[in-house]
């Protein structure tokens, strides 16, 4: 029986290169007293406090899904925390959503925003999944090299005519 499901994988899908950083992430994981920061994880272990209230939660049976936005309770946080430190006022029923993460937030927004063919501007270097989520959403990627000399700010061009 030919267990190679290979075929079912999209073209797209199938045409994106492995990540560097997941090959230092495995390497990390391998070597012992290695502090990984290569895919975004502290270094340190999540407070107590943090881990008790997940602890509780799941003790309440509170196991369901939210909706697709998240729980209100967390938007609402999220909004007051961007007024208090930044002075931004967001509707937390309209303008704020809540993910799992970065790369499904930024995921999401170009599958919300870009349709195929679309040019996508992605300064260089650059987190690692931003060239493949662009890709999955079939944009046109057109990298701009950012470099060191100018503290990696996006620098335009300036014509030889002027």
């Amino acid at each position: 029986m030919n267990n190679d499901y290979s075929y079912l994988i999209s073209e797209v899908v199938s045409s994106l290169t492995p990540s560097g950083i997941r090959k230092f992430f495995d390497i990390a994981a391998s070597m012992q007293d290695c502090i990984s920061l290569g895919v975004g994880e502290p270094d340190f272990i999540t407070p107590w406090i943090i881990r008790q209230a997940g602890i509780e939660s799941l003790e309440r049976g509170r196991t369901w899904y939210t909706g697709n936005s998240g729980i209100a309770e967390l938007r609402e946080a999220a909004a007051d925390y961007q007024y208090r430190r930044f002075n931004l006022k967001y509707d937390p029923n309209s303008e704020i959503f809540i993910t799992v993460g970065g790369s499904e937030a930024i995921d999401l927004c170009f599958r919300a925003l870009i349709n195929p063919g679309d040019e996508v501007i992605i300064p260089t270097p650059c987190y690692v999944a931003y060239e493949a989520i662009a890709k999955i959403n079939r944009a046109t990627i057109v990298t701009v090299e950012t470099k060191l000399k100018t503290d990696f700010v996006l620098m335009p061009r300036i014509s030889k005519l002027l």
